[in-house]
């Protein structure tokens, strides 16, 4: 599960990728997803990341969290059209089904709270 931190439910249905082969992979080759998933990339440690939506079919948001779980840059990106990379190092990278961002006023600055698995 991810929180705000007012303890708003950000996603329920969480999945981590930190193998070089699901990170790699991504949400490629999905049809969609709910609105209450959320797949969670977590790095050794801090890097500069980039997403790209190669054989991705839908929109999503995308958020980069520094070391600390804060919001260092968030974004949405188109299907198959849509790269992003952050100029701060990250060490967690979030996405999730479009509209999530503005529907829950996910800023810059702002700490999420989860538990790695």
């Amino acid at each position: 599960m991810i929180l705000k931190s007012n303890g708003k439910t950000i996603a329920s249905d969480v999945e981590f990728a930190k193998t070089f082969f699901s990170q790699s992979r991504g949400l490629m080759f999905k049809k969609d997803i709910s609105d209450n998933y959320a797949l969670v990339f977590v790095f050794d440690k801090p890097k500069k990341a980039s997403v790209h939506m190669f054989f991705v079919r839908f929109s999503i948001d995308v958020l980069f969290l520094d070391d600390d779980k804060r919001i260092i840059k968030a974004v949405n990106l188109k299907p198959w059209t849509g790269i992003s990379s952050s100029k701060k190092k990250a060490r967690y990278i979030i996405e999730m089904k479009k509209n999530n961002i503005s529907e829950h006023g996910l800023v810059e600055g702002e700490r999420l709270f989860f538990d790695v698995a």
